[in-house]
């Protein structure tokens, strides 16, 4: 390459050139002018040229660049003379040109084939990684396809720019096809005249070859096209979605769940891009079945009428079909809301545990999934039912020709040129249908986004906070939630927003935000927001608090010390590099709380809307950020301050105290103002207030030395109640050294495997189909490519009958056997389409339950390192490859495969020689190329591209769930950026697998054409020998080699990259597992527990192996009916041992025993459905409201309107238009926390067990409503055992006992009064609280 091939035009040049300068010298024919521009010109480009391609290997090949630029110079140099001698055509330089171009083909072929290779010989020699593929090239980022997009659409004419491209590579496609018949039938033609002269039959030959070429070229250029632009399709839809998830409005985002929005860019994004793929074939379908027409009339005359008339038929049918399976693509409905549910259990997997609901939702899971398969399996069969037509119209054309007139004789070439037309012919008839169902579903798709994008967006207005006389809303038509508000803050103060549950306080700092249809009222501003109910990022705790903002030290520390995260720090693994779970997982209610307050506090803004940071934290950590954030003296003193709470004694300090009941301001002024009016406020203060007086007081009247000894009591441990961070061990000495990041790290990210994919997946696949179907899949194969070759070989012999007389003998019996081997090859193809399909089915119910049951079974600790994002891409994505992808490839792939069989079959009958070349060759390619390199590629790119889609879910997921947070701390540039990565990362996965899949199909089909090429010029030198059938019928089989070599691959391609989604769901099989959920040969009595009583019996509890106790040997038990409040510094194990009793946490050693039976021998829903919690953080699922309280409908109407009744929620139930059916939405975000808190509560008194545990359940309802929910609690739970986890210790000190809990013992036991009066552990918590 580097030397011949340089060297040989050169050495042409040269030693012609003076010849040729002699030749000039005695042929003058007058000068030709030239400006001194044109030589300028000449010059310059040439060496331009070569010293810019050459440069980078003069030192390594010193001689060839030297040799060529010398050669160029003297071409230079004859170019000149040639005018200066009046020579206008140099046929001297046009060889030399020619031999210049023709040697430069190798190199650059070598070129590119060297840069194609670079990452198949890679992902060969070693298994690819995302550091080995290409970057994405600029025109292909989100950032320039999102800009572009946008400005286009503004202009409301976006146009993708190939599509006319796209569109012209296809027509030319077409032409090399008609003129590859013509030249078919001419060899046909030359083989029949026995006088025709030899050349011509080579000629013929070598143009089909070219031909082939060319076509194979033009289809892959096209699809090549067609595929840039499905990606930049799905990536502008991708950034679009997510845009506008970051501004949809509270009411859009209640009819559009995370679950569906999710689904929109995993699954919907699919078919837009297959619709970009396969859309042209609806117009230029009709165009490749017009042309194949014409021809077919030109050979047989008005027989081919018949053959228009079957395609007539065709055409209506299919679209009949289309149009029944675009009514059936409701299961897109089904699949949308199966991933809605699944983003919902995932993200309430904790409250399904606690309650046994597992079964249930998992229930209401496959019911969407049952749906959404019975569509599915009647979509395959009405597709089924569309190939049977197809193989009818040769018979009906041959079979009107030869009945219309006995003088019409079916020779060879009147035969096999139809046949190849009629096989041209299927194809766009067999795509036309799987176009108009991708249209069609592409249609659907598209609404489905238009009708997103149609959700209201929130304005990007905002202006200290003034309203005047506004009315809100959460949507444009819907009732008004808020009325009559006038507000106006003054600059720099703190404003307190008061009153019960449902009272609207939260919607006002949403009105505040703009999160709300309002009418009038702004804030002017930067803004801080902290949301009632934390959003903490998948980051790490630092990410978290600077939240994009550049680190300042001193600052942050500031920020940390001021809201109480110093002590936290200690005990992390990696202080503030630990990374937080999804939602905070790993962090304590009261953590997450004092995380999000410290985000918005390092902001440092304006104005800041907190909404009851302080009701999640323990009531010496709330006085204290109270202290040193919010109040007169803390380090916001300065900022506008909106506090939303239901702590009475940060009242006194607030500047502005607002009222609200019912939506409206009720009362408003400062604390002393409302207490002289005498009003409803003056009269709830009274009642509730005296505690917090009593704390006022002390805190002001405490020893100095009692001070530091309550502030050292404080910081014994931090808050790890809620989770495994506790159970992370603190860095050691040996650890210091250790990277940060490592030792911070808590979330497992996405794993790709690695080589080629185990035989057991596919033996895995196989076996959930069952033996059963996969023998007569098989089977009704080989008969359907038998039936094809007797079809085909009958055909031959028909064609080779003698005419005698100007007609053939028997022609209707021939016409009878041919149309029966027609009928049995159509029933075969409509069988094997239908089993397969049903095969498919049948294997991905079986794969979505399997890993349904693992994903349900697993432990919390495997949610709390898994983020969800990898979760739902198996659900949505890798289970709608297993759905349709991996059938239709094996439905491809069997398919061509016997028919490549029947053709290699023919063509060695034909011309046996032909074997000695082709068969070696397909095999060596086969296996070496396509096995070796480009399947290990390929399948690694896959799974680079299924691993860099979990981030990207994970990261709308999180967004969605925050983006009023997002919004009102402006950073939705900054999440527009790092969506933007993660698109463009899973891109760059993407476009190296379908570019490789051109080039292997490319390659591919070069060897079909050579296989025409070799059985064309064997039958040109075997034409003596040979009859023209049998050379028909090997020509014409031949020619669909390319085709099928093409489907081939794309079907083995499909099939290879798409088993890697059982891999991918097959994966969570292996992970740790929960108990058992039930014991057959342990059955608990039906009443169990009667009694009620517990006890612990040297129980230990270890999140891990290794790590410190979270409990240490406890040793108590509980009485009957005793009422126990569980009590200690954050971080004591008080939720551990909630945890423990309801083995989530499964015991490192010792034992509970519930009525002297042991629950670790008990299975996990047995123990979990006869005792009941309220756990801290209320969750509701979408559905109805009854749903949520009773979703097994084991209780009647009356039971769950009394246990509403007893939860003070029967007024605002009833006030509701559907009442029991009102529909919740995602999080039960139509409900404010208090309500949700309360339902959690109606749960409880409709289970009614005998044990009741309250992890720190009141904390989000104000002090009213507290009072009235323990009073129901001593009241209805009197004969029950309760235990309760408590913030407010008021709320305890009548139970029966209380125990006091530090570093996971217990240090104190016995009556509230005795404990106060030997002057303990809980007699300082009590001072505190200023209770004593």
């Amino acid at each position: 390459q580097h030397t011949v091939l340089v060297w040989f035009p050169c050495v042409y040049l040269w030693l012609c050139a003076p010849f040729y300068f002699l030749y000039l010298r005695f042929h003058h024919h007058g000068r030709i002018s030239i400006s001194s521009l044109c030589c300028a010109k000449t010059v310059s480009q040439r060496s331009d040229r070569e010293r810019s391609r050459d440069i980078e290997h003069q030192m390594v090949f010193l001689l060839s660049p030297i040799i060529r630029s010398l050669t160029m110079l003297l071409a230079v140099f004859v170019i000149h003379l040639e005018r200066m001698k009046g020579c206008r055509s140099s046929l001297f330089l046009f060889l030399f040109w020619t031999l210049a171009v023709v040697c430069s083909l190798v190199p650059l072929r070598a070129n590119i084939q060297a840069v194609v290779e670079e990452v198949s010989n890679t992902g060969y020699r070693s298994p690819l990684t995302a550091e080995d593929l290409w970057s994405l090239r600029e025109k292909d980022t989100s950032k320039k396809i999102i800009s572009d997009l946008e400005r286009e659409w503004s202009m409301q004419c976006a146009k993708l720019q190939q599509w006319f491209s796209s569109k012209s590579l296809n027509l030319l496609n077409v032409v090399s096809i008609t003129v590859f018949i013509s030249s078919h039938s001419l060899l046909l033609g030359f083989v029949r005249d026995e006088d025709a002269p030899l050349w011509k039959g080579y000629l013929f030959a070598f143009t089909m070859f070219l031909l082939s070429c060319l076509q194979s070229l033009f289809n892959h250029q096209y699809m090549y096209a067609c595929f840039t632009v499905g990606m930049r399709v799905k990536t502008a839809v991708m950034g679009l979605v997510y845009r506008k998830s970051l501004v949809i409005s509270s009411a859009a985002r209640r009819t559009c769940t995370v679950g569906e929005i999710v689904n929109l860019v995993s699954a919907d994004t699919q078919k837009l891009m297959d619709f970009v793929v396969y859309f042209n074939a609806v117009w230029l379908a009709p165009i490749e079945i017009g042309l194949c027409l014409f021809f077919l009339w030109q050979h047989l005359g008005p027989s081919a009428l018949a053959g228009i008339a079957t395609v007539i038929f065709i055409f209506p049918l299919n679209g009949l079909i289309a149009k029944m399976r675009s009514k059936l693509q409701v299961q897109m409905k089904y699949m949308d809301g199966r991933i809605k549910l699944m983003n919902e259990i995932l993200s309430g997997i904790k409250i399904l545990k606690f309650y046994a609901w597992e079964k249930a939702f998992k229930e209401r899971v496959l019911g969407y999934r049952e749906n959404e398969l019975k569509a599915l399996k009647k979509s395959q069969i009405l597709y089924s039912v569309g190939t049977f037509p197809c193989v009818q119209i040769a018979f009906a054309m041959f079979g009107v020709y030869v009945l219309i007139d006995e003088k019409n004789i079916l020779d060879a070439q009147k035969v096999f040129v139809s046949m190849a037309l009629i096989n041209i012919l299927k194809t766009p008839l067999s795509q036309l249908p799987f176009a108009m169902s991708t249209t069609m579903q592409a249609s659907l798709t598209t609404l489905h986004i238009v009708t997103f994008f149609s959700g209201f967006s929130l304005p990007t207005d905002g202006d200290s906070v003034v309203i005047e006389n506004g009315t809100f809303s959460w949507s444009r038509d819907g009732p008004p939630c808020l009325r009559r508000i006038s507000v106006k803050v003054p600059h720099g103060s703190l404003v307190a927003v008061v009153g019960h549950v449902g009272s609207g306080k939260s919607s006002l700092l949403s009105a505040m935000l703009g999160e709300m249809e309002k009418k009038s009222g702004n804030i002017t501003g930067s803004v801080a927001y902290v949301p009632q109910q934390a959003w903490i990022q998948n980051a790490t705790m630092r990410e978290n608090v600077v939240f994009g903002q550049e680190k300042k030290e001193s600052w942050y520390q500031s920020v940390l010390e001021a809201c109480a995260l110093l002590p936290d720090l200690e005990i992390l693994p990696a202080r503030d590099a630990t990374e937080i779970g999804e939602k905070g997982l790993n962090l304590s209610g009261g953590q997450k709380q004092r995380v999000s307050l410290a985000r918005a506090v390092y902001r440092k803004a304006d104005t800041y809307l907190l909404d009851d940071p302080l009701s999640a934290v323990d009531a010496h950590v709330g006085q204290h950020i109270f202290d040193r954030v919010i109040g007169p003296k803390g380090i916001l003193k300065n900022k506008t301050r909106v506090l939303v709470t239901h702590g009475l004694s940060f009242l006194p300090q607030a500047d502005l105290i607002l009222v609200m009941a019912d939506g409206e301001i009720t009362e408003s002024g400062s604390y002393t103002e409302l207490l002289n009016r005498r009003s409803t406020f003056s009269d709830f203060v009274k009642t509730f207030a005296g505690n917090e007086h009593k704390e006022s007081s002390t805190h002001r009247g405490e020893p100095v030395n009692e001070l530091h000894h309550i502030k050292a009591l404080n910081r014994v441990i931090a808050d790890m109640g809620n989770a495994s961070i506790q159970t992370m061990k603190p860095l050691s000495d040996s650890e210091q050294e250790q990277d940060l990041e490592e030792v911070g790290k808590l979330t497992e990210a996405d794993k790709a495997h690695t080589g080629r994919v185990k035989l057991v997946m596919y033996v895995e696949y196989f076996r959930t189909i069952g033996l059963a179907l996969i023998i007569p899949i098989v089977f009704l194969y080989a008969f359907q490519q038998a039936a094809s070759l007797g079809y085909n070989y009958w055909l031959r012999l028909w064609a080779d009958d003698p005419v005698i007389n100007g007609t053939q003998a028997h022609v209707d019996v021939k016409l009878a056997v041919f149309g029966a081997l027609g009928f049995a090859q159509g029933i075969a193809i409509f069988g094997t389409t239908v089993a397969i399909s049903l095969g498919g089915i049948i294997a991905s119910r079986h794969l979505h339950l399997d890993l349904l049951n693992n994903v349900l079974h697993s432990p919390m600790s495997f949610f709390e390192s898994t983020p969800s994002g990898n979760l739902l891409n198996r659900f949505s994505k890798e289970i709608d490859a297993i759905d349709c992808m991996i059938p239709d490839g094996f439905k491809m792939m069997l398919g061509y495969v016997f028919k490549l069989l029947e053709v290699c079959i023919i063509v060695l009958m034909a011309t046996p020689f032909a074997g000695l070349v082709i068969l070696p060759l397909m095999l060596f390619y086969t296996f070496i190329q396509v096995r070796i390199f480009y399947v290990a590629t390929s399948c690694q790119l896959r799974r680079l591209e299924s691993v860099s889609r979990s981030p990207i879910y994970t990261h709308f997921n999180e967004t969605v769930q925050g983006a009023s947070v997002i919004r009102a701390f402006g950073e939705q540039p900054r999440f527009i950026l790092q969506a933007n990565s993660r698109v463009d990362h899973n891109q760059t996965s993407y476009f190296p697998r379908f570019v490789a899949t051109r080039w292997l199909a490319v390659n591919l089909e070069f060897l079909g054409n050579l296989l025409v090429l070799a059985a064309a010029i064997l039958s040109v030198m075997g034409r003596a020998t040979l009859s023209p059938g049998i050379v028909g019928l090997a020509m014409s089989h031949s020619l669909q080699v390319t085709g099928i070599l093409s489907w081939i691959v794309r079907a083995w391609t499909d099939v290879e990259n798409n088993i890697v989604s059982v891999e991918r769901v097959k994966e969570y099989a292996d992970t740790p597992k929960e108990a058992p959920w039930t014991l057959e040969n342990r059955s608990l009595p039906s009443a169990w527990p009667q009694t009620g009583t517990i006890e612990f019996q040297e129980y230990g509890l270890q999140y891990r192996k290794g790590l410190d106790w979270a409990l240490k040997e406890i040793t108590l038990s509980v009485r009957e009916r005793e009422k126990v409040g569980i009590v200690g510094r954050t971080g004591a194990g008080k939720s551990s041992l909630a945890l423990g009793i309801f083995r989530i946490l499964e015991a490192a050693k010792g034992q509970i025993y519930i009525d002297r039976v042991d629950i670790a021998e008990i299975g996990l829903q047995d123990l979990r459905s006869r005792i009941t919690i309220i756990p801290q953080d209320p969750v509701l699922f979408s559905g109805s409201l009854r749903m949520n309280l009773d979703p097994f409908d084991g209780y009647s109407d009356e039971e769950v309107w009394r246990a509403l009744e007893l939860a003070h929620l029967k007024n605002f139930v009833s006030g509701l238009p559907d009442k029991l059916n009102h529909e919740c939405s995602e999080g039960g975000e139509n409900l404010s926390l208090g309500q949700r808190q309360l339902v959690c509560l109606a749960r409880a008194l409709l289970r009614k067990t005998k044990i009741l545990v309250l992890d720190e359940a009141t904390a989000a309802v104000d002090l009213e409503t507290d009072n009235l929910i323990q009073s129901t609690i001593r009241t209805q739970f009197e004969d029950c055992t309760v235990l309760t986890i408590a913030h407010r210790l008021n709320t305890i000190m009548d139970y029966t006992r209380v125990i006091v809990m530090d570093r996971g013992n217990v240090t104190e036991m016995d009556s509230p009064a005795n404990l106060i009066a030997g002057r303990g552990q809980f007699y300082w918590m009590c001072r505190e609280a200023g209770l004593v």
